[in-house]
C-alpha cells in the first residue's frame, strides 16, 4: 500500500499528542537524522529535562549509537507496535542521566507488512506512548528514511516534526516533498502535527555550495528554518562508533556546541508557543562559529 493510501485510510478526527512529542524525519537517508535524535535527546537531558529517544528505523543506528547492544535486547519498538506488550517494558536506560531509549532491531522491518490489515495501524506507536507521555518533557523519534508505515505511525504520535536537511544541491526539491506529505498527514491523521523546524545539517563553512544552500532554504523557509547550523565535522562522525552523543564524546567540539544551542532553540520555541518564555529567539551568527572542533 502506498503512503498516500496509509494516510487517507485514518480517520481525520484524530487529533496528536499534546506533550512535545518529535520527530525527526527525511525521506532520504544520511541527512544527520539518527545523529540529530540522538544528540538533541542528550542535550536535552543534560539540560535537566525528562527525554524518552523512541528508535523506529530497524536499521537501529540511534539504538547502537548510544551504546545499546541490540544482542541484548529482549525487547523493542517490534514487540510494542504488532505484539502490544506494555511500552514501558522495553525502556532502557540512555547514556545520560535522564535520557531512556526504546530501542530498535531489524525485527521492526517486518511490522511494515505485518500491521498492512490492521485497523488503526497508523496509530499503533501513539497509543503505546500515550501511557508513558507523563513521565518524560521530551520523546523524540527517529524515524526511518522513507515515508513508509513506520514514519506514518511516527509523525501520528508526534507534536512536532523536525526535519534535518543535508547542506546539498538536491536538499530543496526533497524538503518540498516531504512538506507536502506532512500536511496529508496533519489533514488525515494528525490534526495538531506542527513543523517544529528545518536544521541545516553537515554544514561545510570551506564550501560555497554549502553557503548557497543555507541562503536557498532560509529565503524560502525564513520562518521555519532553525537559526542554529549543524556543522559536518570529523568529531560527530566518530561518536556514534564509541556508542556516544557528542556531549560525552568531545564536548568541546563544535558538534557538541552546536546540538547544545539547537536543544536551547527547540526549548525557547515551545516556551514562546505556550507563552511561557519572553526570550527571542537564539540569532543566527553568520560563521556558525564556537568552539573549535
Amino acid at each position: 500500500m502506498e503512503v498516500n493510501e496509509y494516510i487517507e485510510s485514518a480517520g481525520a478526527s484524530l487529533g496528536g499528542p499534546p506533550a512535545r512529542t518529535i520527530a525527526i524525519t527525511n525521506q532520504k537517508g544520511g541527512v544527520g537524522k539518527t545523529t540529530t535524535a540522538i544528540n538533541l535527546s542528550a542535550c536535552f537531558a543534560d539540560m535537566g529535562k525528562r527525554v524518552l529517544m523512541v528508535d523506529m528505523d530497524p536499521q537501529g543506528n540511534a539504538t547502537s549509537g548510544v551504546g545499546i547492544d541490540k544482542g541484548d535486547i529482549s525487547g523493542c519498538t517490534y514487540e510494542m507496535l504488532v505484539d502490544g506488550v506494555d511500552p514501558g517494558s522495553v525502556v532502557l536506560p540512555g547514556p545520560i542521566e535522564g535520557m531512556e531509549v526504546i530501542p530498535s532491531t531489524l525485527d521492526l522491518a517486518a511490522a511494515e507488512i505485518e500491521l498492512a490489515t490492521e485497523l488503526s495501524r497508523e496509530n499503533r506507536l501513539r497509543k503505546a506512548l500515550d501511557p508513558l507521555k507523563a513521565s518524560y518533557d521530551f520523546i523524540i523519534i527517529d524515524c526511518p528514511p522513507a515515508l513508509g508505515l513506520l514514519t506514518i505511525n511516527s509523525l501520528s504520535a508526534a507534536g512536532e516534526v523536525l526535519i534535518p536537511i543535508q547542506c546539498e544541491f538536491y536538499a530543496l526539491e526533497g524538503l518540498v516533498y516531504l512538506l507536502r506529505t506532512i500536511q496529508r498527514v496533519k489533514q488525515h491523521v494528525n490534526l495538531e502535527l506542527k513543523i517544529s523546524g528545518v536544521l541545516l545539517t553537515m554544514y561545510d563553512v570551506r564550501t560555497n555550495l554549502a553557503k548557497d544552500v543555507e541562503a536557498e532554504v532560509r529565503r524560502e523557509y525564513p520562518s521555519m528554518t532553525f537559526q542554529t547550523v549543524i556543522p559536518r565535522t570529523v568529531r560527530l562522525s566518530e561518536a556514534p562508533g564509541f556508542g556516544k552523543p557528542i556531549i560525552l564524546y568531545e564536548p568541546s567540539s563544535k558538534g557538541a556546541w552546536a546540538y547544545a544551542e539547537l536543544a536551547k532553540e527547540v526549548v525557547r520555541s515551545g516556551q514562546e508557543r505556550t507563552g511561557q518564555g519572553t526570550g527571542c529567539a537564539y540569532r543566527h551568527s553568520g560563521d556558525h562559529g564556537g568552539p573549535a572542533s
